[in-house]
């Protein structure tokens, strides 16, 4: 077992990691197709885009369902990965909205692109960048997702702080994540192959609407779904950026 240390680069080891199930086509966020990927879609969802998109999707839910989009919308998706969310959010919110997709994994984003042009949308564009770091105007989107993502970065307090900067006033968090429960083991806390794999870096549920209110966003509401791990829930996470008025 590969322990995380005060040495370990977390995002080498994610990105790494991200790289070879793009390259593999092997999944790589947990083991079983029953709590992670393809399964989590609905059959129009799933028929909406590329086999090669969504039969290698790695999340825990479909935040694009979650998220409820309207047309006209601007959405980003942070760790697009293959660019299934991107596609199927770029189809709800028609010509008239956008869709971005953030990856920091260039084997990843080239999928995504292959994948937006077997599809033929074009309403969409896939960044390289950080979930920590988006590369994007502050209030330049009305909706942030993201599939099983966030739980992989080491600074979570800052990606939910660069959400709440790119959200324009009256903007909606709206993402499928996972919960870890109160009283995960540090064995397990401590394991790469756990925290690349979505369960050792996940936010406990108070972590988390600490994490939402503290970036001052409010109606902060978590669903948990189904259980993905022994110490570990994926959950839909939903908040909102107060509007200007």
């Amino acid at each position: 077992m590969a322990e995380l240390t005060e040495q370990t680069d977390i995002r080498e080891a994610v990105r790494e990691r991200y790289a070879d199930a793009a390259t593999t086509r092997r999944g790589c966020c947990g083991d079983t197709a029953e709590v992670f990927g393809e399964r989590l879609y609905g059959v129009e969802d799933r028929g909406a885009v590329p086999e090669g998109a969504i039969g290698l999707s790695l999340g825990c839910g479909n935040p694009t369902a979650v998220a409820k989009l309207d047309a006209g919308e601007t959405v980003l998706d942070l760790g697009s990965g293959t660019g299934t969310d991107v596609l199927l959010s770029a189809r709800r919110v028609g010509p008239t909205g956008r869709a971005y997709g953030l990856d920091m994994t260039d084997e990843m984003l080239e999928l995504a692109r292959r994948n937006a042009e077997e599809a033929g949308v074009a309403n969409v564009e896939f960044l390289k960048g950080y979930i920590e770091d988006v590369p994007l105007p502050d209030g330049s989107v009305d909706v942030v997702i993201s599939n099983c993502v966030i739980n992989l970065s080491a600074d979570k307090p800052k990606v939910i702080r660069e959400v709440a900067r790119v959200l324009r006033p009256g903007g909606r968090f709206a993402v499928s994540d996972v919960i870890a429960d109160p009283d995960m083991d540090a064995t397990t806390r401590n394991d790469m192959a756990q925290w690349t794999g979505c369960v050792a870096g996940a936010l406990t549920r108070d972590g988390f609407e600490a994490a939402l209110r503290d970036a001052g966003l409010t109606d902060v509401e978590i669903v948990e779904t189904h259980r993905v791990h022994q110490h570990a829930s994926s959950a839909i996470v939903r908040a909102r950026k107060p509007d200007s008025r």
